[in-house]
């Protein structure tokens, strides 16, 4: 029985023995097989610099670029690469330390692997072989970044004050509250950049949707009268009396100004965030509604009344407007060309003036 045990003793060191030299051999196999990296590295991104040099080139010859950003970007493209080459070395020393420290029994983190263009492993190799691994789908990952981009879309968003310019009457003379009448303006708006390699030109167009409001002076209300529309006082006190119209518009601006440019090997951007702008232009659209709302009290009863009617206001809605301010906030105009009211003996125009802001 002894002798058996000392036997399996001896079978067991044997194989530990065996175990550790093969082991040692591995780890030392991976140094020799990273130390062989090494020596590809430079050429490798010494090749993927020329390709890139290459593709900079075809793009100055088809006019996409001029001489100055090729130049820049193939400063940049070398810059890359030579960073490339210091940092993939470092990983690859940092990996033949660990190796050699533990002498391969070393435990890898979380491993990113991309296993096709649009699928990703995520798992935790221990010793080389993989521990636990999970694989998402995502087209995300195919997404390829636009160098330059010549359209930019946001929110626009106006408020302020509303009024009409009557025909023979100065502003002063307005029959509507010049405080109290105001107008509010949102929607969408896209803007392109007009020329190729400069900024200082954008077409700037998009919808919104106008609200005027009109309130008369002196206790009065809008009234029809057969295919017109007319101011008449109304019989008892008034707290509120007011004529809304909202339009569907369509603007369309020249604006200009200047932009800071952003470039780099990947993109380039102009941006006018806190620069100057100056838009002119106008817009037209329809008439999708008008009411009127009327409050007061009779009897001790306090009622307010709304008025979803046509009050021969016009369908159709085009005019001018401009604005002009810093970054996202500009002094902001607009004119009606058409008339209020279609058919009234007095032509009465609206106009808006306050401000407005690309959110």
């Amino acid at each position: 029985m002894k002798k058996i045990t000392t036997l399996l003793l001896i079978v067991f060191l044997v194989c530990i023995n065996q175990n550790a030299s093969a082991q040692n051999e591995n780890y030392k196999s991976r140094v020799e097989i990273l130390k062989r990296q090494k020596e590809r590295i430079t050429a490798q991104e010494k090749d993927a610099l020329k390709i890139e040099v290459e593709n900079i080139n075809q793009r100055l010859e088809r006019g996409s670029i001029t001489q100055e950003q090729a130049k820049f970007l193939k400063e940049e493209a070398a810059k890359k690469r030579a960073l490339n080459i210091e940092d993939r070395l470092t990983i690859i020393d940092n990996k033949i330390a660990l190796l050699e420290r533990n002498e391969g029994d070393v435990i890898q983190d979380v491993a990113y692997d991309s296993l096709t263009e649009n699928q990703v492993r995520i798992g935790i190799d221990i010793n080389g072989k993989s521990a636990e691994t999970f694989i998402f789908k995502d087209r995300a990952w195919k997404r390829e970044l636009k160098y330059d981009r010549r359209t930019y879309s946001d929110g626009v968003l106006a408020i302020g004050l509303n009024n009409a310019i009557i025909e023979g009457q100065s502003l002063n003379d307005s029959p509507y509250k010049i405080g109290g009448s105001r107008f509010f303006e949102m929607g969408w708006q896209w803007r392109t950049r007009v020329f190729k390699n400069s900024n200082a030109l954008r077409f700037n167009y998009g919808f919104t949707f106008q609200f005027n409001g009109l309130k008369p002076n002196d206790n009065q209300f809008f009234v029809e009268n057969g295919d017109q529309t007319e101011l008449q006082e109304f019989s008892v006190e008034l707290d509120k009396s007011k004529l809304r119209m909202d339009n569907l518009v369509f603007p369309l601006h020249f604006e200009f100004g200047p932009s800071r440019v952003t470039q780099s090997e990947k993109k380039l951007r102009y941006n006018i965030d806190r620069s100057f702008r100056l838009g002119i232009g106008g817009y037209g659209g329809f008439n999708i509604g008008t009411r009127q709302k009327l409050k007061y009290q009779e009897n001790g009863e306090r009622i307010k009344d709304k008025f979803k009617r046509d009050y021969n206001t016009s369908d159709l809605i085009y005019g001018l407007s401009a604005y002009a301010g810093f970054g996202g906030t500009q002094l902001y105009v607009k004119y009606d060309l058409n008339p209020i009211f279609k058919d009234g003996p007095i032509k009465q125009n609206n106009i808006s003036l306050g401000l407005r802001f690309d959110m």
